[in-house]
């Protein structure tokens, strides 16, 4: 009677719970993925949005940056190696560290402080995207696979929750940057300091939450995340030069890439060129909190609406499109130097901008992410590592090279950027809908 009893108490261990509590477990990382990279970014994101404006010596602040993306960009080249090696969970548990020590390196930030602290974070960067961009497609996957649902609309369901709640990030931190330093003292040691005291609290935070997250396997197939010993440090690296080889020579990613690589340019050009050459000059330095609070608030609306509105190919096509209007229209009227008088009206119109700004960038991040998740079943790592490496080239050039040439150079090279990247976007559509049967899951 004792064993009946025990076997009846262990089998709906076995064939009941475990399938009921396993779709939960998917809801439950997505969100708390969503809340981690908030906190941590909401401190990143203003911190990095004030570094043209309030570390101007030698452009010590813009320089950093650009040296950011440049070692963004060359570890991005490994970070799938990396993401495979160490399990897509423990590599978004790394990636905060370098988050943390940025931000500490703006407490005294100098050449031998924010330099370094850069360089590491272009390596601690580079693999918690990929890691966050294979984590959260692991799990889409396994929730359309648990529910039997149509595996793009979940991969975008998920991305338009990720990217909405990630997109907040700017509305709460520069609402925060906004409190702490609009009583006009931006430059003093003491406004900074207690900013970035705050930040750091919040980062540690976010930090921690990440260690709840469950393990997930790496690939469509569910096979476990290769350790370090599993794989071997040769097999690996014949894995990763077979990975990016066979990405550059895939036609699909080389009519995505001028789409990525416009993506990178758009980011940078609101986090530096937006906010020194557009709201400086009318908001002030503690405007530059309001105005990316608006431009975050949208991207996180547009985020979670594009998000759902997701289904496939020709979803996401009409959904791009959009953004990119919206966008063409802020660097149009910035070329033509159309402008509002100062006052309220002024104010507002600088907002205006920031939100089709920030409806373009919730545009581009959620449908780019749920289009590579949907095109590259076979190498996720490898699809998200070249999304990464195109973005933050193309972000660390923006910062070379913006402060070189005129403002109205650069707003030609964006339109110009827009222009070309989303013809080879259709293009793109284009081409994979002639490939695809009625049954295809694009």
């Amino acid at each position: 009677m004792a064993s009946v009893i025990h076997r009846d108490e262990e089998t709906p261990l076995v064939t009941v719970d475990s399938p009921l509590q396993q779709p939960k477990s998917h809801a439950k990382d997505v969100h708390i993925l969503c809340l981690a990279f908030l906190l941590i970014f909401l401190a990143y994101g203003a911190a990095q949005n004030l570094q043209s404006t309030l570390n101007t010596e030698q452009d010590l602040g813009t320089t950093s940056l650009g040296i950011l993306y440049l070692s963004f960009t060359f570890f991005s080249v490994i970070a799938s190696l990396v993401v495979r090696v160490l399990g897509s969970k423990k590599a978004l548990i790394i990636g905060t560290s370098g988050y943390w020590l940025y931000v500490a390196a703006n407490l005294k930030p100098n050449w031998y402080t924010l330099v370094p602290a850069s360089l590491y974070l272009g390596f601690c960067a580079s693999i918690i995207w990929v890691g966050q961009g294979t984590y959260l497609t692991s799990t889409a996957r396994s929730h359309a696979t648990d529910y039997n649902l149509h595996e793009g609309a979940v991969i975008g369901d998920f991305n338009g929750e990720f990217w909405a709640v990630y997109a907040l990030h700017q509305f709460i931190g520069n609402l925060i940057t906004f409190a702490l330093l609009s009583d006009g003292q931006e430059g003093s040691t003491k406004g900074t300091t207690l900013l970035f005291v705050v930040f750091l609290c919040v980062m540690t935070f976010g930090a921690i939450l990440m260690c709840f997250l469950s393990k997930r396997s790496s690939n469509s197939k569910g096979e476990s995340e290769l350790s370090g010993a599993d794989a071997g440090v040769h097999s690996s690296l014949k894995s990763l030069s077979r990975s990016l080889t066979s990405a550059l020579s895939d036609v699909k990613m080389l009519l995505i890439i001028p789409l990525i690589a416009y993506s990178g340019l758009q980011q940078a050009f609101v986090w530096a060129e937006f906010t020194k050459h557009v709201v400086t000059p009318t908001l002030g330095v503690s405007g530059v909190g309001s105005a990316m609070a608006a431009y975050g608030a949208f991207d996180g609306i547009c985020s979670l609406a594009a998000g759902r509105l997701t289904s496939g190919l020709t979803s996401i096509t009409s959904i791009v499109s959009v953004g990119a209007f919206a966008q063409a229209v802020v660097f149009i009227l910035l070329l033509l130097d159309f402008s509002v008088t100062s006052g309220l009206l002024g104010t507002l119109y600088l907002l205006f901008l920031a939100a089709l700004l920030g409806i373009g960038d919730g545009v581009l991040m959620t449908q780019l992410n749920a289009l590579i998740g949907m095109l590259f079943k076979h190498d996720t790592e490898g699809a998200f590592a070249q999304l990464k490496i195109w973005q933050s080239a193309t972000i660390a050039i923006m910062f070379f090279l913006a402060p070189h040439i005129s403002f109205e150079a650069v707003l030609v090279i964006m339109l110009a950027s827009l222009c070309f990247s989303f013809g080879s976007f259709l293009w793109l559509s284009l081409k994979v809908a002639k490939a695809s049967s009625p049954s295809t899951s694009y």
